[in-house]
């Protein structure tokens, strides 16, 4: 059984437009549902809030809609939330520029800003948060430019490390690299990861496997393959392994996002090599080596979407939707991974 339930409504609650789904479960088993509160028009900048839903039932019932942070008229975008289990700690990462400052600006290094990396943390189930502190100084390199945390969700390693997926563009040649955030302390502090060896990927999400290495799962500009990136980390996201191109997981570039969810490995994505369409959910049994499982959740425009793990054990996935535009809703639906298997 597949159940779902609209959380943003574009147009509603005086925000023109919602965007960037990112969604995570605590230990105690509230779930949390963020995204981009587009102000006044659907545009990547401008006035940008960080918008939260709480659910202490499982994603059945939801609270309302809660501000997490609010820089006036300037872009607070990329909710990316990695939880520690062992205290229950929320990390929040987040990306900031000026309002005025567009994407192309800042790349050409002629905005009058750039892009910021800052932390906020709730450690009363998402209830409140801590005011939003910077730490573009550990997180992000001067040669860089362009930067994204997520957006998506970040991981707790076995060991107790949390990763959170990034990606940013250097300053000299204009090229896309994915990188991770790495913390031992809880979210405490957070420092640079490897990046990847080769260029034309960004957005990305992380999975460890159950031998111990980590999966980097990439949005992917190669022109010649409208696959999805993948990459390798064997010490804990320091270095990253060459690119390769996984042929099944086919994209319009876009986001995506990957999840472990018991002894699967769950994918989302737009499916389709064309267009921003087709919201399907994928099941690897075999550690993301194939993916033969796969049901559409929403056949029509779509794009952004974010998987969790929920209390009960079933997954939820988090997606923008609509009829005629992917951006007029966030929907959540919520399944086993069995579901997916057994789907027609």
């Amino acid at each position: 059984m597949i159940d779902s339930i609209d959380l943003f409504i574009s147009g509603t609650q005086g925000y023109h437009t919602f965007r960037i789904p990112a969604l995570t479960t605590t230990p105690a088993g509230t779930v949390l549902a963020f995204c981009e509160g587009r102000k006044s028009a659907s545009s990547d900048s401008g006035d940008i809030d960080i918008l939260l839903r709480r659910s202490e039932d499982g994603g059945q019932t939801w609270n309302d809609m809660q501000l997490v942070w609010d820089d006036g008229p300037h872009t607070c975008g990329n909710p990316c939330p990695v939880v520690d289990r062992r205290t229950g700690a929320i990390s929040l990462l987040l990306t900031h520029n000026l309002g005025h400052d567009v994407e192309r600006d800042i790349i050409a290094r002629t905005s009058e800003g750039t892009r910021t990396v800052w932390l906020t943390r709730s450690e009363d189930e998402g209830r409140t948060w801590s005011p939003p502190r910077e730490i573009t100084s550990t997180c992000k390199a001067p040669t860089w430019t362009w930067y994204a945390t997520g957006p998506g969700a970040g991981i707790q390693l076995v060991d107790g490390r949390l990763v959170v997926p990034c990606d940013h563009i250097e300053a000299d040649n204009h090229k896309y690299y994915s990188h991770v955030l790495l913390s031992d302390d809880g979210g405490q502090h957070w420092r640079l990861g490897g990046s990847t060896p080769e260029d034309q990927v960004n957005e990305c999400e992380v999975v460890e496997l159950q031998d111990g290495r980590l999966l980097l799962n990439m949005r992917n500009y190669d022109p010649d393959v409208r696959a999805r990136a993948i990459s390798y980390s064997e010490n804990g996201g320091e270095t990253w392994s060459p690119l390769t191109r996984d042929p099944v997981l086919i994209e319009p570039i876009c986001q995506a996002s990957i999840r472990r969810i018991g002894d699967y490995l769950l994918f989302s994505n737009p499916a389709s090599n064309s267009a921003r369409e087709k919201m399907t959910v994928r099941v690897s049994q075999d550690e993301g080596q194939t993916w033969p499982h796969a049901h559409t959740l929403h056949a029509g425009p779509a794009a952004y979407s974010c998987l969790a793990a929920l209390p009960d054990g079933r997954a939820a996935c988090l997606y923008e939707c609509g009829e005629e535009r992917a951006n007029e809703r966030l929907t959540l639906a919520r399944f086993s991974p069995q579901a997916i298997i057994n789907a027609r």
